[in-house]
């Protein structure tokens, strides 16, 4: 049986990551923006990628910040830099991109990215088009709590494509959780920046790039 849809995370799978060092200025950022011109680096580090709502809470209470305003200043900042990085090249659509467009079912993507930057992206590389819906995150901290490998933005895809039967295609191991927590199959691509990544669970595929997806017998393909 065919999958009726195909879903994709995007940084790491559609569009290259920006380095770690950009996320992590701009939560300095957005800490200088709420009065806290020297934190510690070890909470910059914290709050660049990865948050989660305990982890948000406990150092905002440690300098006495508001989560929910310092979160939103985090986004806007975060998102603002990953703008900069795509107009100056420095991030792009990965090679082969294309292959998405030989599927012959509807796609969709489930980010862990701020919803602005990744209609943003899209918007810049005029591909919004090939996806059916896309989410991402509002700077809000229910959102936060919603991000995979919490399966509810899986899930709010799938009831936008009206299907059941879908395959995830992920870079992490929140991808591939999140995909097991929302009854899916998961394909991991193991991009250059994971070559040493381990994975805790197995996922239904192990891709080298998305032209592999092509020659998965489930997934429908343009004229085949």
């Amino acid at each position: 049986m065919t999958y009726e849809a195909v879903l994709f995370d995007n940084d790491g799978v559609l569009v290259e990551p920006v380095g770690r060092s950009v996320l992590r200025r701009a939560t300095w950022e957005a800490f200088d923006a709420l009065g806290v011109s020297d934190p510690d680096p070890d909470d910059v580090d914290r709050l660049s990628i990865g948050v989660t709502p305990d982890v948000l809470a406990d150092v905002c209470d440690d300098y006495g910040l508001d989560p929910e305003r310092f979160w939103r200043a985090r986004d806007y900042h975060s998102s603002h830099a990953q703008r900069a990085e795509l107009r100056a090249g420095r991030a792009a659509l990965y090679d082969d991109f294309d292959a998405v467009r030989d599927i012959d079912a509807p796609r969709g993507i489930v980010s862990s990215n701020q919803q602005d930057t990744v209609e943003f992206m899209h918007d810049f590389f005029a591909t919004r088009d090939l996806f059916q819906t896309a989410y991402g995150r509002t700077p809000t901290l229910q959102s936060l709590a919603r991000k995979k490998p919490d399966p509810h933005y899986l899930h709010r895809a799938l009831a936008d494509l009206d299907v059941e039967s879908a395959l995830f295609v992920g870079d992490s191991e929140s991808d591939l959780l999140a995909a097991r927590n929302a009854g899916l199959d998961a394909a991991f691509i193991r991009r250059p920046h994971r070559e040493s990544y381990d994975l805790s669970l197995t996922p239904t595929y192990e891709l080298d790039g998305l032209a592999d997806l092509l020659a998965l017998d489930r997934v429908p393909v343009r004229g085949r």
